[in-house]
């Protein structure tokens, strides 16, 4: 009891030791996790656990200096403001970066689960894949995480909120002679898992990945399933920082208001969607439902305070941090595409000849656009329909172009981490192959 009336107190202690100590504002952004891991190996139960974590980073302006220090479990209150003070001597001079504002302790969402509830539901999953096939080798990871977030500040500004995911992640593997195969799906939900549905999926990619065929070659359309297709919204979301504007290194710096992709394609952030919340940024700014493309124009860039003073239209709530030690930084949060009106398997029987790529080897794109990916689980299409898996084929070509070609957006869209994208149609990549 003791340590949680310390943690609970410790930011207001920081706040008041860094303003005795000189500082001219100050900043305390406060975390704590809590989750439980189960984990299920060779198709046994392997592991359970309790992580718990708490750590707190003491933002200060000195001297006009910004210095960021962080500690992790119990604290010496006063050592860690000399710490963050003793590195803002090393920095220049820069803008205090602080969101104004009040008290505000927002509803916690979502609701947690018992471990024995998160293993049952492992040992049904597993035991419906190898119900079908008894030969493969199954794992499986389920947690239930609680994450609680507070920022405070010299101006104010006290913030709080609590979020709880439950996510299960499903992987089968199947050995023949010299031919590995490995599927895997996950999910992440708020309230309750569906394990059952999550089988399904994974026994239709066994199922289709029963027979090996050969790849085509040339430029085929590429069917990318909801899973594989957050490929290509990794560059998007890089092409739309703030930050990345700029730098110049943004192919859409200056094309505000202007067509860049198909009209199929609209993109946009909601905050309060989905398995994961985030009421304010790392900054304590307001998140908020934005769209950055419109039926393929482009209509807004996100940003931090220090990127949207800089390109004179403030934040848009997009400041978070990439770890407790750094400085906040414009991402995006819950990214949305909206999907289409044909379901998935009404885009296969429209395709003659082409592959579906499910999981993939390497990270993709980067602000370039430029891909060249190994398909690690991939099918082919012939007629309207998947007949066998293809094996030893990469697809290439260039995410910017390939956008502005965009043929068709599914209607099955799907969570992949906090990204909500549906199946993707594209036509003009080149695939090559081994028979």
């Amino acid at each position: 009891m003791a340590a949680e009336a310390h943690w609970k107190t410790l930011p207001e202690k920081l706040l008041d030791l860094a303003q005795r100590s000189g500082a001219d504002a100050a900043e305390v952004f406060q975390s704590h996790s809590f989750s439980q891991p189960v984990y299920f190996e060779a198709n046994r139960l392997k592991q359970l656990e309790n992580t718990q974590v708490e750590g707190t980073a003491l933002r200060l302006w000195y001297e006009g200096r910004a210095g960021i220090a962080v500690a992790y479990g119990p604290i010496d209150p006063q050592a860690l403001v000399e710490k963050a003070i003793a590195i803002s001597q090393l920095n220049d001079p820069d803008t205090i970066e602080l969101t104004p504002g009040e008290q505000r302790r927002y509803p916690d969402v979502g609701t947690a689960v018992e471990v024995d509830q998160l293993v049952t539901w492992g040992r049904e999953a597993i035991a419906q894949i190898r119900n079908a096939y008894p030969e493969v080798l199954c794992e499986a990871e389920l947690d239930c995480d609680v994450e609680t977030t507070r920022i405070i500040n010299t101006l104010g500004l006290d913030c709080s909120y609590s979020d709880t995911t439950l996510s299960l992640y499903l992987s089968a593997e199947r050995v023949r002679g010299d031919d590995f195969l490995s599927v895997g799906d996950g999910q992440a939900c708020r309230d309750r898992l569906d394990p059952d549905r999550l089988v399904q999926q994974i026994l239709q990619r066994l199922d289709w990945a029963e027979h090996n065929v050969s790849s085509p070659k040339g430029r085929v359309p590429v069917l990318f399933t909801a899973k594989a297709a957050d490929m290509l919204w990794g560059t998007v979301q890089a092409a739309l920082s703030g930050k990345r504007v700029l730098e110049g290194s943004s192919p859409w710096s200056d094309r505000l208001g202007e067509k860049i992709t198909s009209t199929t394609l609209t993109i946009l952030q909601d905050p309060d969607a989905g398995p994961f919340s985030c009421p304010f940024d790392d900054e304590g700014t307001l998140t908020q439902r934005l769209t950055f493309i419109d039926a393929g124009v482009l209509r807004l860039f996100y940003t931090d305070r220090t990127v949207g003073r800089e390109l004179g239209g403030g934040s848009t709530g997009n400041g978070f941090r990439p770890g407790m030690g750094s400085y906040p930084t414009p991402s995006m949060f819950n990214t949305l595409v909206q999907p289409g009106e044909h379901s998935f398997e009404a885009l296969l029987s429209s395709l003659d000849d082409a592959i579906v790529v499910d999981q993939m080897l390497g990270d993709g794109a980067g602000i370039s656009g430029d891909f060249s990916i190994n398909v690690d689980l991939g099918y082919r299409v012939r007629n309207g329909a998947i007949v066998g898996r293809v094996k030893d084929t990469m697809v290439a070509g260039n995410v910017y172009t390939a956008l502005i070609n965009l043929a068709v957006l599914g209607n099955d869209a799907d969570w992949n981490g906090a990204c909500y994208t549906p199946s993707v149609l594209l036509e003009g990549l080149s695939v090559t192959g081994r028979d």
